[in-house]
């Protein structure tokens, strides 16, 4: 893959990483002239950010690695793993910071200065992290088809987009509330106040960092395929003639464009070992074809009445 396109392909993140990179410069700048403990846990805020953005590259990376001895399905959860590392350190150095020097900012204030500079970063950063959104959510809405926004972002298994949505959506926010506390400590010449919105900005990346290790978690533990995914592999298998019945239909993610599926199936009794092999090999070849996310494919004859007395509960 060229360099070009491996950046289209992760146009989202490269969007984000740029735009984070000259927005924490900004901000480190302004807070050193201006003191705004505000303007300091949003610089903070980016540095966090661009973090994450390479964390979730080198993800990426060393998801794409081909599958070996030692994991025989591929590295593609590794991609999972470094997208809980970024919930966390969102939780523990971009909230934990942003609460801290805005606690120390509210006991121990600094004097106000002019907050032009403020006013102009903030609305520099504003422009590049809108426009870091707004690629993200064209990305995510071009992926999510009809389905409604919390449930795609619910049932996603791309976390290098929807983080970036969610941290971009978190940026916006503590731009506006580190906009808000530098106008109002100067309005009401309370320089505590600029504090207790770097509280706040805290507030905000500890309520995203929560919900994005919900989501990471769940990916590693390991999810299943969409349901339209798993009714396609059904139909599939339901349309031969030497299948008397569909057990069950069991999927997970690897990575997130790789499904391992699993099928529990009733054979017809007649069918021989030979002929059941190669009967086997030809649905395996029909639902790549039609489906080249099955990355692993495992089907198993099982008689009906056998696999409802052990199967649990849930299918998928």
């Amino acid at each position: 893959m060229t360099l070009v396109a491996y950046v289209r392909e992760h146009i989202v993140l490269f969007g984000a990483l740029t735009a984070n990179l000259g927005i924490a410069i900004a901000k480190f700048v302004a807070a050193g002239i201006t003191g705004s403990s505000s303007m300091l846990s949003e610089g903070i805020h980016s540095v966090v950010d661009s973090l994450n953005q390479v964390l979730l590259l080198y993800g990426e990376h060393r998801a794409d690695r081909a599958s070996d001895a030692a994991h025989p399905f591929g590295y593609g959860r590794e991609l999972y793993f470094w997208a809980f590392v970024v919930a966390i350190l969102i939780f523990a150095v971009g909230a934990g910071v942003s609460a801290y020097e805005g606690y120390i900012h509210y006991y121990d204030p600094e004097p106000l200065h002019d907050p032009t500079i403020n006013y102009i970063v903030l609305g520099v950063a504003f422009l590049l992290e809108g426009t870091s959104w707004v690629i993200a959510v064209r990305e995510f809405a071009a992926s999510k088809g009809d389905t409604g926004w919390w449930t795609a972002i619910m049932r996603s298994k791309d976390p290098s987009v929807f983080v970036v949505m969610f941290e971009d959506s978190a940026a916006l926010a503590g731009l506006a509330t580190a906009g808000a506390g530098v106008w109002a400590s100067h309005y009401y010449n309370a320089p505590e106040l600029d504090g207790i919105a770097s509280m706040a900005i805290g507030v905000i990346l500890a309520m995203v960092a929560v919900i994005l290790a919900r989501e990471a978690k769940g990916l590693l533990i390991g999810e299943a395929a969409d349901v339209a995914t798993i009714r396609q592999v059904r139909a599939i298998v339901e349309t031969k003639d030497w299948i008397t019945a569909v057990n069950h239909v069991r999927t997970v993610h690897s990575s997130p464009r790789k499904i391992f599926v699993a099928i529990s199936a009733d054979i017809e009794d007649h069918i021989t070992m030979g002929d059941g092999e190669r009967l086997i090999e030809h649905l395996e070849t029909e639902l790549k074809a039609a489906i080249p996310e099955l990355s692993s494919i495992y089907i198993r004859p099982e008689k009906q009445e056998d696999a409802a007395r052990f199967a649990d509960s849930a299918e998928g």
